[in-house]
């Protein structure tokens, strides 16, 4: 029996801080990329040709540069650096931009989108799940060329390995965000081929992976610097050997002053690519 100077606390069940609230959104993110690219994953191994290409290609293009490099690659950047970049550059316009451009597509005239967009992952999660798999097998090829490089073909320490990083990682998030943005000119799977044709093309030319952008004319040299892959390659040079081969090696400190305006060219190309799958990317088949 209580009396009136008893009284009763009330008990109350703590609430989560905003913190742990969201370490556990986001930890439920990775879960559902991680499912969502497993299940890429097990596509892509049935797929024999694709995965002996994935496996092949590195080691092919350390031997074929190897063969048949001569001294005017030498004169402006060492070969291990040279073939680094190619093979980046090949990694991001092949494995990346036109393989996840015919995935995209497959999946969305499959209406796998569509009925993923039902479940509890995020528009973003699915893009990035579909992503996972080609990013990881394309990063695996440029490790693999980087180390063959080093072993045979005298690639040094890197001038500054953080600009490498970085245009690594903000070349693969400019052409996934372009691979999305291009299936909505890509009806078909077939398709792929003609509508990423272009940018291939284009970016294979003018982006410098090949030929050095200071044998164009000033005009389209300058224009060539603009497109999505220049700044990658002119990054990846930077860090590799403190020059893009147009001016004196720089150290460490000095490349990064140089770096500016390609990081700048690359976050604006990560702006247009958000704003035009935001804009343009469809969800399910044209009726």
């Amino acid at each position: 029996m209580t009396t009136p100077n008893q009284s009763h606390t009330p008990t109350s069940t703590p609430t989560p801080s905003p913190s742990s609230s969201a370490f556990a959104a986001v930890r439920a993110a990775g879960r559902r990329i991680r499912a969502m690219s497993r299940a890429e994953v097990r596509l892509l191994t049935r797929n024999t040709m694709a995965m002996v290409t994935a496996l092949a290609m590195p080691a092919l293009l350390v031997v074929f540069t190897y063969a048949t490099s001569d001294d005017a690659v030498g004169e402006r950047m060492e070969l291990g650096s040279f073939i680094t970049v190619a093979m980046t550059g090949f990694v991001l316009l092949f494995v990346v931009y036109y393989n996840l451009v015919s995935s995209y597509v497959a999946r969305r005239e499959e209406l796998v989108l569509k009925r993923l967009r039902t479940s509890e992952a995020t528009d973003f999660e699915i893009l990035a799940g579909t992503a996972v798999p080609a990013l990881l097998i394309g990063m695996v090829q440029v490790i693999l060329v980087a180390v063959a490089s080093a072993a045979l073909l005298d690639l040094g320490v890197p001038v500054n390995p953080i600009l490498v990083v970085v245009g690594v990682l903000g070349g693969a998030a400019v052409f996934v965000l372009l691979a999305a943005a291009s299936t909505a000119f890509t009806r078909t799977v077939e398709s792929a081929q003609v509508s990423t044709l272009p940018l291939v093309l284009v970016s294979m030319v003018l982006s410098g992976m090949m030929v050095p952008l200071d044998t164009y004319p000033d005009m389209l040299g300058d224009a060539a610097r603009l497109l999505p892959l220049t700044p990658v390659v002119e990054l990846i040079q930077l860090g590799l050997e403190g020059t893009d081969g147009t001016a004196a090696a720089a150290d460490f400190t000095g490349t990064f002053s140089e770096a500016l305006a390609p990081s700048a060219v690359l976050l604006v190309w990560i702006y247009l690519g958000v704003y035009a799958v935001r804009r343009w990317f469809r969800w399910e088949p044209r009726t």
